[in-house]
């Protein structure tokens, strides 16, 4: 079973759709989320004299725009770590890009990695949140640990984790791909940013967990 951009997943009553650039256009809200964009770390790195490709962080600011052009939201919700650090050269991108969407909706989750400061987001009419409730979903950063998920306002979306699903083939190959993970209780988005790892979680028989190829996303039976 495959996911594309316009076959819809239905959770809670509302329309969801799982896209490759491994983001959700959530229907209802006319909403793009997403998580750990993580802009500003190719910079960081390049200031820590690592050699990193420069036009990383312009690919996910042009993916992201495409994804705006194509599904046209009234909002976009980034689920923490939107920029890396401390504010670098990057940033200057991000200003410019923000320009081209100046009716565009922005709210930011606060993640570990949101360390700069307020204003300067406010600046930018970005707003800002710890945690937020929309609808039936209650939107975080960090995953809620079991013995906290029952007294959750709403069904989370969260991200923080970078989660992949790790499938095996013939001939002993292995490959961990990212991937959306829904439990009964939480979602978990794969992270954005090009620049990032994943990490192989564990599932329950009852979770749906949904792996990201290049152009498509596929259920994992």
């Amino acid at each position: 079973m495959a996911i594309s951009a316009a076959t819809p997943f239905i959770l809670l009553g509302q329309t969801l759709s799982l896209l490759p650039q491994k983001a959700i256009y959530w229907e209802q809200q006319k909403a793009l989320i997403v998580a750990d964009v993580h802009f500003g770390k190719v910079g960081h790195f390049r200031k820590a004299g690592i050699a990193v490709p420069r036009d990383m962080e312009q690919s996910d600011l042009a993916t992201l725009s495409d994804l705006i052009h194509e599904h046209r939201p009234e909002k976009l919700l980034f689920l923490g770590d939107l920029f890396h650090s401390d504010m670098n050269n990057d940033w200057d991108w991000f200003i410019l890009w923000r320009s081209q969407f100046p009716d565009l909706q922005i709210v930011l989750i606060r993640g570990n990695h949101d360390i700069i400061a307020d204003s300067h987001y406010q600046q930018l009419n970005i707003a800002l949140y710890n945690e937020l409730q929309i609808g039936p979903f209650l939107m975080l950063h960090h995953p809620l640990p079991d013995e906290q998920l029952g007294s959750a306002a709403g069904y989370i979306f969260c991200g923080h984790i970078h989660p992949g699903v790790n499938l095996s083939g013939r001939g002993r190959q292995s490959i961990t791909l990212p991937c959306f993970a829904f439990s009964s209780r939480q979602a978990i988005l794969p992270s954005f940013g090009k620049f990032t790892g994943k990490v192989a979680i564990r599932s329950l028989q009852t979770d749906r967990i949904f792996a990201v190829l290049k152009d498509k996303v596929i259920a994992i039976a």
